[in-house]
């Protein structure tokens, strides 16, 4: 007689796999008072495994526009639910984002990247352990036995929209019985659909930290999530299809004909009380005390530094025509050749710096200049003036922003930073908080190396910028994603200030 006490973990995957039934499932999307979307999420079995197809459709209102996006993806899973391909799609007013993946040899992600009509663009990311797409990652736990009240994980998830891995912590902390409307039937009165009959699942309480960013999640025992709740009020719940999309469909026509945007203006929401007043002119110096601050922030740095609570932000002396001591390598000729400074010379899938158009427009910005600073300014002057503002909901490509020359700070930074690059001039993103009319709000900037980094705005038009900008991450947009985790719990109190002489 043959007995089998411990299969393999891939034969057991493979084996829950095969329970998997397919289906679909409808999610209401909400932020503060009312509805801004709706999601769905549907499991297809196939011969060599599982296909998961996710849809997102989004309406926020930004600086009173309403911008529409949809974010899809549909992801191939082996018999043993291990990442085999996915094609995610973005499209927004700014433009269409595509990206796909295959997974070679289980150890290498060949990734292909398209941004409007620009050519694709290629890279290779190699890992070392299996990654999970966010999207499939409530399938893996069920199906992979890992969803008992007490249990932790480790997983390493790839975010497909900006081409990067993290890890994220798992936790699962409860189990209970949910209540869930599971038909609809519609109410002439209220003129929307509602609840026809509810029924009773089983479903985990899970948490997902990432970057100390928080997701907290009820998920059923077949992998699919019942409920959501981001740190930013971000809320979605599952929901019959006449409830999530219909009564969603109905409200944003209604709201679209009153001239009305979503339910609440997303800028508004993410903006933070400024305490008091400030001066119109740039700032010189700003000192702000921060409130409930997140563990693990590191903000001091360059012109910041922070004590306790209080941030104390400089704006940079000593640049083009303002009074002090140049940077060391202020009138150095580009290129600058550093190896230590390599990452921020070269061409990113987003930041087209070896792109012909951007290397072209680069070279005519300049001309015959070659000394960095005036170099750096140069390039601020022509964004700033060139890139007409306006919110955009896509993802930002700098070639797209070169041909629409239109977008809000990440355009105009993504753009800054590829022609930088493509002359020579080390350049990275910066992202945190700007003082504008008595509130702090998101912004995104670049910063150029000069001897030293020094922060500049070509949205607002400032070289160098002036010490409202308070930084809290550098780097592509996905660690942007980690200023999540200050929305709503963030606050920001001016001490004092001081501008800039004129």
């Amino acid at each position: 007689m043959h007995r089998e006490y411990f299969k393999p973990r891939a034969v057991r995957l493979e084996e829950a796999a095969l329970t998997v039934g397919p289906g679909a499932s409808f999610y209401s999307l909400a932020l503060g008072a009312g509805p801004i979307g709706y999601a769905s999420s549907a499991v297809d079995t196939t011969p060599e495994g599982l296909r998961v197809r996710s849809l997102m459709v989004v309406d926020v209102e930004a600086l009173g526009k309403v911008q529409r996006t949809q974010i899809t993806t549909s992801t191939h899973l082996t018999r043993d639910l291990q990442l085999k391909d996915f094609v995610t799609t973005l499209d927004a007013p700014g433009g269409a984002y595509r990206v796909q993946g295959v997974v070679d040899r289980d150890t290498v992600l060949n990734i292909s990247v398209e941004a409007g009509a620009e050519p694709p663009q290629t890279m290779r990311l190699g890992f070392r352990q299996a990654v999970v797409l966010q999207s499939v990652l409530p399938l893996q736990l069920a199906f992979a036995h890992r969803l008992a009240p007490g249990n932790a994980y480790m997983v390493r998830v790839l975010d497909p929209r900006f081409m990067e891995e993290r890890d994220v912590a798992v936790r699962i902390l409860a189990e209970s019985t949910l209540v869930v409307p599971d038909s609809a039937t519609f109410d002439t009165a209220a003129n929307r659909w509602v609840p026809a009959h509810e029924d009773t699942l089983q479903a985990f309480n899970v948490t997902e930290v990432s970057n100390e960013v928080t997701t907290e999640s009820w998920i059923d025992r077949q992998g699919r999530v019942v409920s959501q709740l981001l740190p930013t009020g971000f809320r979605s719940e599952r929901q019959p299809f006449e409830m999530a999309v219909e009564n969603w469909r109905r409200g944003a026509a209604t709201r679209v004909a009153a001239g009305q945007g979503a339910s609440g203006n997303v800028v508004a929401a993410t903006a933070l009380a400024a305490g008091m007043p400030l001066a119109p002119e740039p700032l010189s110096e700003l000192e702000v005390a921060l409130g409930d601050l997140p563990a693990g922030v590191e903000l001091s740095g360059d012109v910041q530094t922070l004590t306790n609570d209080t941030l104390e932000v400089r704006r940079e002396t000593g640049v083009g025509d303002l009074p002090g001591p140049q940077p060391p390598l202020y009138a150095s000729k580009l290129p600058v050749l550093d190896a230590a400074l390599a990452p921020d010379l070269q061409p990113a899938p987003l930041m087209q710096a070896g792109d012909p158009r951007i290397q072209a427009q680069a070279r005519q910005i300049i001309g015959r200049e070659r000394r960095a600073g005036p170099v750096a300014r140069l390039l601020e002057q022509w964004v700033h003036e060139r890139v007409k503002p306006e919110v955009a909901a896509g993802v930002p490509s700098a070639v797209r922003v070169l041909d629409d020359l239109r977008g809000d700070c990440n355009e105009h930074t993504v753009l800054y930073v590829a022609l930088a690059r493509a002359v020579g001039l080390p350049a990275r993103t910066a992202a945190g908080l700007v003082y504008l009319r008595g509130r702090f709000y998101y912004h995104a900037w670049p910063e150029v190396w000069l001897g030293r980094w020094v922060a500049v705005d070509p949205t607002f038009g400032q070289f160098p910028a002036d010490a409202s900008h308070l930084r809290f991450v550098i780097g592509g947009l996905a660690r942007q994603v980690e200023l999540l985790r200050l929305i709503g719990r963030l606050t920001v109190t001016v001490v004092g200030s001081q501008s800039q002489p004129k």
